[in-house]
């Protein structure tokens, strides 16, 4: 298992840096699933609604942040083999592993996250599963999971085009409406008639209250 690194150096049962490197790396590549096939995908779906381009290109996003994790941490591997010689890319990323922090090569392909490495990357598979199942039949998801995107707003962009195409009404005159319900997501068995459920919005500053429905302190 990763270990967030408050385990501390001292905790690794005498591990080396190269060794807990190695087996971060191992781990990442082993549990790492596939691309997403895009072209696959495209052919599959007749109706290019606002809701699977969202789709296709979330996973188009997706793949490029994981053939860059894969691509890296090959090539970081090589280089542990003494197959390659070992760059500063190469060693700043053998540092980020070992001390549980997202490498940068990696972030600038991401979405915004605070997480370390371990957390990251448990978040990451999760993002990647939800995707997986939307795209399985594009049928869209009972709850939306809106901060597990790379562009949540293109899915907002995406609620008012299917609205104003399925109503024929101009789409610069429309407008999102939120009601926050007293529902978990478990709870949903079907998306709405129109619009959609989402899930994993914060709040700053303040809190919900479900009880009465505003917000409260």
């Amino acid at each position: 298992e990763m270990q967030p690194r408050d385990a501390g150096a001292g905790s690794g049962g005498g591990q080396t840096r190269e060794e807990k490197v190695k087996q971060v790396l191992d781990e990442i590549l082993e549990k790492l699933p596939d691309e997403f096939n895009v072209p696959e995908m495209m052919a599959r779906v007749e109706d290019r609604t606002p809701y699977t381009v969202v789709a296709f290109q979330e996973c188009e996003r997706m793949n490029i942040l994981t053939s860059e994790i894969k691509r890296s941490l090959k090539e970081l591997d090589l280089g542990l083999k003494g197959e390659l010689t070992i760059t500063a890319d190469m060693e700043e990323l053998g540092n980020a592993l070992f001390l549980d922090d997202v490498p940068e090569s990696w972030t600038r392909r991401a979405y915004p996250s605070m997480s370390g490495l371990a957390a990251w990357f448990v978040d990451l598979l999760l993002r990647i599963k939800e995707l997986e199942s939307w795209t399985s039949d594009f049928c869209l998801p009972n709850v939306v999971w809106l901060s597990g995107f790379f562009n949540p707003q293109s899915f907002l962009t995406a609620i008012e085009q299917s609205m104003a195409r399925k109503n024929e009404w101009p789409l610069d005159k429309m407008a999102l409406q939120v009601d926050v319900t007293k529902k978990n997501k478990e709870d949903f068995n079907s998306p709405p008639r129109e619009g959609a459920y989402v899930h994993g919005l914060f709040m700053e500053g303040a809190r919900w209250d479900t009880q009465t429905g505003m917000i409260a302190e």
